[in-house]
C-alpha cells in the first residue's frame, strides 16, 4: 500500500485550507466547483469507495443526474422527478445509504447512450431490487427504441406469473432512461408511465418517433395487433416491421388469438402473444 494510501483524513479548518489552496486553479480556467469539491476529498486522503458520484447531463425529456459506483450505473433520475441537485442526494442517500458527489465527467457510454436510445451494453446495477423485479427490468431493456411492449410480454419475456411485478418495478425504477420504461403500456395499450408524469413519458416516447395522437388512436381502434396482409405476419403496432406495412395492407387485430384464427402467425422479430 502506498504512503498516500497510507495519510489519514485529516480534518478541521486548517487542512480543509491547505486542501482548498492545493487544489484550486486560478485565472480563467478555474475548475467547476463540482470537480474542486472532488478534488478536496482526494487530497484529504478520503477513499474513493466511501462516496459515488454523479453527473448531470442533457436527455430528451431535460436534464438526467446519472450516479456511478466504481464501473457500475447506480442510479438515473429525471430532472422532472429531482429538480435540484440537493434533491437528487437527498434521494440518492434515501435509496443507497450512500453519499453521491457531483462530478462533471460522466460515465464512459452514457452520452452515447442517450444520444442513441441505446443503452443494453451499459453496466447497470439493479442489485438492490427484489430478483423478480430486477428481471422485469432486464426485459425492459431489451425493448428497442421507438417501440413499445405491453406488461404482459414483459411478465413473459421475464418468466413472471404475476404481471403486477412489472407496474411495480416500472414504477421503482432506479434508472430513468437508461432501463427505458416510457417504453412500457398497459396492456389496453395506453403507456405506463409509472415512474413520472404523463407529460413526462409523452415527451421521451415523442423524442423517438412515438407521438401521443398514434398510440391513443390505436387504444380507440382496439388496435393490440397489426398485420401484413402481404406476409400474414402480425406484429405490435410500434414495432418496426409493423410500421413498414402500408396503410392499404394493415390488417388490426384487438387479440393474438384473432390474429391466429385469421391465419397469421407471430414476428420473429417483436414476439407478440402466439395465442
Amino acid at each position: 500500500m502506498s504512503a498516500e494510501n497510507d495519510r489519514p483524513v485529516e480534518c478541521g479548518e486548517e487542512s480543509l485550507t491547505r486542501a482548498l489552496a492545493a487544489v484550486a486553479k486560478p485565472g480563467p480556467t478555474e475548475r467547476p466547483a463540482a470537480d474542486l469539491t472532488l478534488g478536496i476529498l482526494r487530497h484529504i486522503g478520503l477513499p474513493q469507495d466511501a462516496y459515488d458520484t454523479y453527473a448531470v447531463l442533457d436527455g430528451p425529456a431535460g436534464g438526467l443526474y446519472v450516479a456511478r459506483r466504481a464501473a457500475a450505473l447506480t442510479c438515473a433520475v429525471l430532472r422532472a422527478v429531482a429538480p435540484t441537485s440537493e434533491e437528487f442526494e437527498a434521494h440518492y442517500l434515501a435509496a443507497t445509504g450512500r453519499t453521491a458527489v457531483r462530478t462533471t465527467v460522466p460515465p464512459p457510454g452514457v452520452r452515447t447512450a442517450l444520444r442513441t436510445g441505446q443503452a443494453r451494453r451499459l453496466r447497470l446495477d439493479l442489485s438492490a431490487l427484489p430478483a423478480a423485479e430486477q428481471s422485469a427490468l432486464t426485459a425492459v431493456r431489451s425493448i428497442p427504441r421507438g417501440q413499445m411492449r405491453p406488461v404482459s410480454w414483459i411478465a413473459r419475456e421475464a418468466e413472471l406469473t404475476d404481471p403486477a411485478v412489472v407496474v411495480t418495478a416500472v414504477r421503482t425504477n432506479p434508472l430513468h432512461l437508461l432501463v427505458p420504461c416510457h417504453r412500457v403500456a398497459h396492456d389496453s395499450g395506453l403507456p405506463c408511465d409509472a415512474a413520472y408524469d404523463p407529460e413526462t413519458g409523452d415527451a421521451l416516447r415523442a423524442a423517438e418517433g412515438l407521438q401521443r395522437a398514434l398510440l391513443h388512436g390505436l387504444v380507440s381502434r382496439r388496435t393490440r395487433y397489426l398485420g401484413s396482409g402481404t406476409t400474414l405476419i402480425y406484429c405490435h403496432p410500434t414495432c418496426a416491421h409493423a410500421r413498414r406495412i402500408t396503410p392499404p395492407h394493415q390488417v388490426p387485430f384487438s387479440s393474438a388469438g384473432s390474429a391466429r384464427r385469421a391465419g397469421y402467425r407471430p414476428c420473429k422479430s417483436c414476439r407478440p402473444a402466439a395465442a
